[in-house]
């Protein structure tokens, strides 16, 4: 036998749209608490991240400035290593050139009055200026006498533009003694060097300039050619 069936009437279709309704709104509240709690669980994800995020940062920030100390510390260092070896390669070639200057000194006059010039005396750095000429220079070694004087530069290394620029220096040494016009004897050029380099001495004798070179452990004055004129400023 069938179960005969509650008949529908008003009042209980209306308690099944409340009863619908009561879940609805439960579950509708479920599912927003849900939602919430999943977005607090982010929230707190979030944190987490930022927090780990903030002390990675600050772990390379440390170790960045660490790796900057030891740059800096080894810069610094680099810069007084080359600091001191820019003063030892200045004060070796102050050494050499001052040992130059000293070999060319040593029998100088000797060599000279073997060429003629006699009752010479030599001195080391001759400074010359004139203000009003604006003329200012030294002459590495000046052998003189009464009649006579002989400029020479000296070089570790003598190369072609030293022997010109020793040329201006002559002429720029007779402007500034004729501006006091008190010495009237003639100037000499001679240069010299421990090493001459490419067309030097030739240079030099064509301008009527005496070439002096290392011979030995002391100097000697090169050959003129034939014709060869002392230049006289």
């Amino acid at each position: 036998m069938s179960t005969p069936s509650t008949p529908l009437t008003i009042e209980s279709v209306l308690e099944l749209f409340r009863e619908t309704r009561a879940q609805f709104q439960e579950t509708r509240a479920q599912f927003q608490e849900e939602i919430k709690e999943s977005g607090r669980e982010f929230d707190r994800k979030l944190d987490r991240w930022k927090e780990a995020a903030d002390l990675e940062y600050a772990r390379r920030k440390e170790e960045d400035a660490r790796r900057q100390e030891k740059i800096d510390a080894q810069f610094e260092k680099t810069a007084k290593q080359i600091e001191k070896t820019n003063k030892d390669v200045g004060g070796l070639s102050s050494s050499v050139g001052a040992l130059v200057e000293n070999m060319v000194k040593g029998n100088i006059v000797e060599k000279f009055e073997v060429l003629g010039y006699n009752d010479l005396s030599d001195c080391r750095e001759k400074k010359f200026k004139n203000k009003a000429l604006g003329i200012k220079g030294e002459i590495d070694l000046f052998v003189e006498n009464g009649d006579i004087a002989i400029l020479i530069e000296v070089k570790t290394t003598l190369e072609t533009a030293d022997v010109r620029d020793h040329i201006e220096r002559l002429e720029k040494f007779r402007r500034c003694t004729d501006a006091k016009g008190i010495d009237k004897r003639r100037f000499i050029g001679a240069v010299a060097g421990a090493v001459v380099k490419g067309d030097a001495a030739d240079v030099a004798m064509e301008n009527g300039m005496y070439v002096i070179v290392q011979s030995g452990e002391a100097i000697k004055i090169l050959p003129q050619p034939e014709g060869f004129v002392a230049k006289k400023w």
